[in-house]
């Protein structure tokens, strides 16, 4: 799967502020369809009326979680290849292990930057068999 900065990425957080910050540094990133969501139950209505190559997630949220977000999207046969990110202000192991588990692509710990939120997407690109040069500023 190549990574395209012109796919629909979805950003899944209940802080407006943080939406801001990944919108803006997605923008950076040369992605310009970006779309958000206030918790994981606005993000599953969202992906089932739209195709998303990206979901990043913060995990904590209510009433439906990033963790329970993913299990969602992941038992959905319709969505369960969506690439996924998770965001988080916790870097506990046992949260970085359920994550995995649950089928993540990849994790981030709040605060982050553009070139770190990069890294993660190019990673998760390259993991799925894409392309190694993935974003062009």
């Amino acid at each position: 799967m190549a990574l395209d900065p012109k796919m629909a990425v979805l950003v899944v957080d209940d802080y407006s502020t943080m939406v801001r910050i990944i919108r803006n540094l997605l923008r950076q990133l040369g992605f310009t369809d970006i779309d958000d969501a206030s918790d994981g139950a606005a993000a599953l209505e969202k992906m089932g009326s739209k195709h998303y190559g990206l979901v990043i997630s913060d995990w904590n949220m209510e009433p439906m979680t990033g963790y329970d977000l993913l299990r969602r999207v992941r038992a959905n046969p319709g969505l369960e290849a969506t690439p996924f990110i998770m965001v988080t202000a916790e870097s506990k192991t046992e949260n970085v292990i359920a994550a995995k588990k649950a089928g993540v692509n990849n994790y981030i710990v709040k605060p982050f930057n553009a070139q770190t939120l990069k890294s993660k997407i190019e990673a998760v690109f390259a993991e799925k068999g894409g392309a190694t040069s993935a974003i062009e500023r």
